[in-house]
């Protein structure tokens, strides 16, 4: 527990423009409590205050260290202070409970000292510079996706000479063929606006689509940099090594396999009850890493021996798992009766009896 290794921790709420720290004895007894701006003058202040109040062994607990705690979390690492990450608390359910971020800060702090698996904060440098990349390239994807979607339904409601043109493209052969459309006076008004906006949403995809590429590339660099062996495993590219090495930071981030594979929720959650024995599936977690996963996996069960030989293994033990037992036929009723759950009144009997 981190309450047997220290003086004291400070707790940190981290906002876009403040800082609410509260310093916190081992037994959860807050000592002082502060606020500082967001820049590197609040830094130094939050670290002044930490040393007057905690002048020991101290831990620093902050939330939101991917976002608006990325600086001040920074800062502390280059001053060999011990950081750890806690989560942001949950919104009630029920309205009314207390909150200021003076009490998050004093939550944060004594989560910290409560929790027995400690949250490592992730690096900056490299693994930073490869979640950067990784997110704007997503943003380009989806954005080429969108506008592949609206390229397509302009084509759909096109005039019918322009659709007639067009439809018997490939959707690549469409995209360069739209992108250098010209607009014809002698044409109807329709035809020419319509053109126009074929032109416009097919320039816009190529743009997306090299913006996506030049990323691409940018990342495989990056990844041949930091890991090259991930490149050489069979299933993992240049996307899925990144989303892993970013998930993954730094070595000792993770104590075992087992946290790992519940980090990324590929690990199945004990359901069991009474004699029934079961598992169900993971929903939480990293979802970025379990796609990357599940990817990899994919490529595997289709082109590398080993995993298709266990696959196929899991495949047969699951046919040979003992079914759920079917009704009795002494429990099922017989044909000519009917089962009382699906009678309806007799509208007429209802009548005659009234």
């Amino acid at each position: 527990m981190l309450a047997e290794r220290v003086d004291g921790v400070i707790g940190v709420d981290t906002h876009r423009d403040t800082l609410a720290a509260a310093a916190v004895s081992p037994i959860g007894a807050a000592l002082a409590t502060t606020d500082a701006p967001a820049n590197a003058r609040g830094y130094r202040r939050l670290l002044d205050f930490a040393r007057q109040h905690v002048p020991g062994r101290r831990c620093w607990a902050l939330e939101g260290v991917g976002s608006y705690g990325a600086g001040l979390a920074a800062f502390l690492d280059q001053a060999g202070e011990q950081v750890v990450e806690v989560l942001r608390p949950k919104r009630p359910a029920v309205r009314g409970g207390r909150k200021t971020d003076m009490i998050d800060a004093i939550r944060a702090a004594k989560e910290a000292l409560a929790s027995e698996h400690l949250i490592q904060p992730r690096l900056r440098g490299e693994r930073e510079a490869l979640r950067v990349l990784l997110v704007t390239r997503h943003g380009a994807v989806l954005a080429s996706t969108a506008a592949i979607n609206q390229f397509k339904g302009l084509i759909v409601s096109a005039p019918d000479e322009l659709r007639a043109e067009l439809r018997k493209l490939k959707r690549p052969a469409q995209i360069t063929r739209c992108a250098q459309l010209r607009d014809r006076p002698a044409q109807d008004i329709e035809h020419r606006m319509t053109v126009r906006a074929l032109r416009s949403a097919a320039q816009r995809v190529q743009t997306l689509q090299a913006e996506a590429k030049e990323l691409e590339n940018e990342i495989l660099t990056l990844v041949r940099q930091m890991a090259p062996e991930l490149l050489n495993l069979q299933g993992v590219g240049s996307i899925t090594a990144a989303q892993v090495l970013v998930s993954w930071s730094h070595p000792g981030r993770f104590r075992s396999e087992a946290a790992f594979a519940s980090f990324a929720g590929a690990s199945p959650i004990p359901a069991s009850s009474g004699l029934t024995n079961r598992h169900r599936i993971n929903r939480s977690g990293d979802r970025q890493l379990n796609r990357a996963l599940h990817t990899i996996t994919l490529i595997r069960m289709r082109l590398d021996p080993a995993t298709k030989d266990l696959r196929r293994s899991q495949d047969q033990r699951g046919q040979d798992l003992p079914r759920r037992p079917t009704m009795p036929e002494t429990s099922r009723l017989p044909s000519t009766v009917q089962d009382p759950r699906t009678l309806r009144p007799n509208h007429e009997d209802l009548l005659r009896t009234a």
